[in-house]
């Protein structure tokens, strides 16, 4: 899963204000470059996601998702087209990573995330992010990237708020304990029905992308190795109130 990362010419301009940047510069830039990010979801949190990470420069962007454009969706993801009205969304958002950005390769999973693919498809990754929209997925997700000890960012939107965290569960932290997984964080779904779906209780267009660019950023951060990534910490964003605050979880017992 190795590519050159050798910048050329055009892609030195192109990230000038990364490579500017002492704390990521040329050597980060070009871990974006050798780096493969997955994406659960071409949705509301996968759009910005996405659109950033190509943006960046991440070399490989892989996108899964079983779905088609409808009109109802533009309101929020931002990387699809009226004209893509109809279209599968891997196949939108694979069209929009190339026109963004030529040096990234962008890979097309039109398929739904399940038991009998998830890990072969995360093996194929340095990185998933999971911008799906239901607990099966979120769970999945979690499992899957700890089982193939691959980093995991999530995050969820609701109606007005949203969370981010990322997810190491096969590493210690500083003082060498293990670090928390999703179920530490979450130990259950909630039984259906309680949690109203976006198309039932709606959804704030611009929210999904504050918090997909959150999760961009944790990507980036983790990538390049800067800063402190969210592990251990949930981000919560509440939008009507414009607040940010961070809950801090740990490892359950075994």
């Amino acid at each position: 899963m190795t590519i050159d990362a050798k910048l050329d010419t055009a892609e030195i301009a192109r990230y000038a204000r990364h490579i500017v940047l002492p704390e990521v510069g040329g050597a980060g830039q070009q871990k974006l470059k050798a780096a493969r990010v997955l994406v659960i979801g071409a949705g509301g949190l996968g759009a910005p996601v996405l659109q950033y990470l190509a943006a960046a420069g991440v070399g490989t962007l892989g996108v899964i998702d079983d779905d088609v454009v409808s009109l109802s969706n533009l309101q929020r993801q931002v990387i699809h087209a009226t004209a893509d009205i109809g279209r599968p969304k891997v196949e939108s958002a694979v069209m929009a990573i190339n026109a963004l950005n030529p040096h990234v390769t962008a890979t097309m999973h039109h398929t739904r995330l399940e038991a009998g693919n998830a890990e072969e498809i995360f093996r194929h990754y340095h990185l998933v992010i999971d911008g799906s929209d239901n607990f099966d997925t979120r769970y999945l997700a979690a499992d899957t990237a700890e089982a193939v000890q691959v980093p995991l960012v999530t995050g969820a939107v609701g109606r007005f708020d949203g969370s981010v965290t990322v997810l190491k569960p096969f590493e210690t932290d500083v003082e060498g304990h293990p670090n928390p997984s999703y179920r530490d964080l979450f130990p259950a779904p909630p039984p259906p029905g309680v949690v109203p779906s976006c198309a039932e209780a709606g959804v704030l267009g611009a929210l999904t992308g504050v918090i997909g660019t959150l999760q961009a950023m944790e990507a980036i951060k983790l990538i390049t190795g800067i800063g402190v990534p969210l592990v251990g910490r949930l981000l919560l964003y509440d939008a009507l109130a414009a607040e940010f605050s961070t809950i801090r979880y740990r490892r359950g017992a075994a």
